[in-house]
């Protein structure tokens, strides 16, 4: 058997410098005066703090997937990689360039001794080179947003393949329930998605689909619309494909990855298909491996035991900080 490690972060806005020179006019004019100060040694002190939790995942190991969101390109990604030389991986990159209008893309780092990407058919403009199985979904609204990123995966020694979406729905700005309508949107598309990959590669296939949804596991863009349960029965009997949700095995104690007024939100959520939890499947949800990452390094030391945020963005930043969401993450086992 192989375990796998596979988490998601939000980074809280890994931002390039004030004055990148590719950033485009129209995100100067859109973010330029909250980067104002965000200079090299932030974004290196940033990408430091951020480092330091990355390593202490996996029992010191570091994640195999570890899914990302809130970073402007792949270049802050590469220098975060960078800092994680000491876990001596193999990491590679993955990066959804969006046209979010702030500017923060969706992203996978993936060690390649462990997993590659599946390839797909010849590319007919490069004769002898295969496409790589990556999908950029898009999520259509009126103004830009992030979209979900899409990578099929095959494990290297056993060849079987693991599909891995990344997530970042539209916040909850202007109001939860003013601003829900766009979150259905994404979560119609992640469902739409999820019954074409069962569609196109089997129904066998096992997908898991980590995020920052700005909804919690109740709300009914993640269960309507995502088409996500918290009944194991359900997802495995039912005849839609449906998402079993992970969080539902932690969230009665109070348990967020997000605070709001002091008050725990689980926006930060895995969910998987029938074929990560049927006993017949060649993938398994390792017992009692869900958790929000909670590292004592992260945490503050008030009663509420909230993530501890590095800032930027026009936000006063903490040198010490992090991020202001907690990572979540999960083993799954390969039979």
């Amino acid at each position: 058997m192989q375990n796998y490690f596979v988490g998601f972060w939000n980074l809280e806005n890994l931002f390039e410098i004030e004055n990148y020179p590719d950033r485009s006019d129209k995100l100067k004019r859109a973010i330029g005066k909250d980067l104002k100060g965000w200079d090299d040694a932030k974004l290196s002190a940033k990408i430091g703090q951020l480092s330091k939790i990355i390593k202490l995942m996996n029992n010191g190991l570091g994640p195999d997937i570890l899914g990302v969101c809130e970073i402007e390109n792949e270049n802050v990604l590469k220098r975060l990689v960078t800092a994680l030389a000491s876990l001596s991986r193999n990491y590679k990159i993955i990066h959804a360039d969006t046209k979010d209008q702030r500017g923060i893309d969706v992203a996978i780092i993936y060690d390649a001794n462990m997993v590659e990407v599946e390839r797909g058919n010849v590319d007919t403009t490069n004769p002898g080179v295969f496409t790589n199985l990556v999908f950029n979904h898009f999520v259509m609204r009126r103004t830009a947003t992030r979209d979900i990123l899409q990578v099929n995966f095959l494990t290297k020694v056993k060849r079987n393949r693991i599909v891995v979406m990344v997530n970042h729905w539209p916040s909850r700005s202007g109001g939860e329930y003013e601003s829900q309508g766009y979150r259905f949107i994404a979560g119609e598309t992640l469902a739409y998605f999820h019954q074409r990959i069962m569609e196109e590669h089997g129904n066998d296939t096992a997908v898991i689909s980590v995020g920052d949804y700005n909804d919690e596991p109740h709300n009914l863009s993640i269960t309507q619309y995502a088409m996500s349960e918290r009944s194991r029965t359900k997802v495995v009997r039912g005849s839609n494909p449906y998402f079993y949700n992970l969080m539902w095995d932690i969230i009665g104690d109070g348990n967020g990855s997000f605070y709001f007024e002091n008050a725990p939100n689980m926006l930060d959520q895995i969910l998987v298909n029938e074929n990560v939890i049927k006993k017949t499947s060649v993938f398994q949800i390792k017992e009692g491996s869900v958790k929000v990452e909670k590292f004592v390094e992260m945490t503050d030391k008030s009663i509420y035991k909230k993530p501890i945020p590095f800032g930027g963005m026009g936000k006063p930043v903490n040198l010490l900080g992090y991020s202001d969401h907690f990572p979540v993450s999960v083993e799954i086992i390969e039979k």
